[in-house]
């Protein structure tokens, strides 16, 4: 599980689920309380802006069908701060968003991506190397590699 705390928004991956919470007074004031869940495959885009000595980052989850704002030159911070699929982050705060954003893409690369990626289908012995290289490199925890794992052994 990776939980990472931004400006205004909490964020939640367990390996499946991108949770999106709401918390704290600025959050109230700006998005409402509450959350919003989203599984991995109803994700087409991760858009990213790392953060500046003077702006903020932030990290905006597309969904089909969704409207999120696409701002102009100068306008993409304040906007994605509006977006309830956004999430903004200091400059302090970027690294742990980084780690999120190489764990959530490599959620939907393997959700998405074996029939996109390769004319052959993998092996299971591929795909559990795929595997264990996702948890030996810290995106995927021991628990997610385990689930991801028995999924494909179809237990």
């Amino acid at each position: 599980m990776i939980e990472v705390s931004g400006k205004g928004g909490q964020i939640q991956f367990d390996g499946e689920y991108v949770t999106v919470s709401r918390k704290g007074f600025i959050a109230r004031t700006t998005h409402g309380k509450g959350e919003k869940r989203l599984h991995v495959s109803q994700i087409s885009a991760v858009q990213w802006k790392p953060a500046g000595p003077l702006v903020n980052g932030f990290i905006q989850f597309t969904v089909p069908g969704g409207i999120e704002r696409r701002g102009q030159f100068g306008s993409q911070s304040m906007n994605a701060a509006q977006d309830e699929n956004s999430v903004m982050f200091t400059k302090k705060q970027q690294p742990e968003f980084e780690k999120l954003r190489a764990a959530i893409d490599a959620a939907i690369t393997a959700q998405h991506g074996p029939q996109l990626l390769t004319a052959a289908p993998s092996s299971l012995a591929d795909e559990l190397a795929k595997l264990a290289q996702l948890r030996d490199q810290g995106v995927l925890s021991s628990e997610e590699f385990e689930r991801q794992k028995a999924k494909l052994l179809g237990h």
